[in-house]
């Protein structure tokens, strides 16, 4: 057995799905998957993405990071995606954004194709840097992270 068959059913095995960078439209490596006809909630990549505006202080970053932590693996396990010039670079499928701000919203619905946005659970909270010190931003985020997690277990 050569190497690379034996990385996939040891992939396969752990239920690991390997990523490939792509140029159009969000993919997924295993050829088993029909591209078009798989939708957000039913692609076994990410669970959950975060949408991060460029340029996040370490502070602002290091609250973020404990905040989703709290909210267990899932969300502790979230890509951090940053939005530079408006653009997107190579954002996964997931069943869930959580885009901070409403710039990195919209450029999130730039680049993601219309049957996936459908799919997915999109939740817009405030900028990370509003939630270093407004009380009611961070009340937000928690109910924002609260709705994700509650969405990600009614699909699977």
């Amino acid at each position: 057995m050569n190497a690379s068959l034996r990385q996939h059913e040891v992939n396969r095995l752990l239920g690991l799905s390997p990523m490939r960078l792509r140029s159009r439209g969000p993919t997924v490596a295993d050829s088993t998957m029909a591209p078009a006809a798989t939708s957000a909630a039913d692609m076994p990549g990410a669970a959950c993405v975060l949408i991060l505006p460029a340029g996040c202080g370490a502070a602002a970053l290091d609250m973020l990071g404990r905040a989703v932590q709290a909210y267990g693996p899932v969300l502790a396990r979230a890509a951090r995606i940053e939005v530079r010039d408006g653009r997107l670079a190579d954002v996964p499928a997931a069943r869930a954004y959580l885009a901070f701000g409403s710039e990195q919203a919209q450029a999130l619905g730039r680049e993601l194709p219309a049957a996936v946005l459908a799919a997915a659970e999109v939740v817009l909270v405030d900028p990370p840097t509003a939630l270093q010190g407004d009380g009611a931003a961070k009340r937000r985020l928690w109910t924002a992270m609260r709705a994700v997690r509650r969405a990600l277990r009614s699909r699977t």
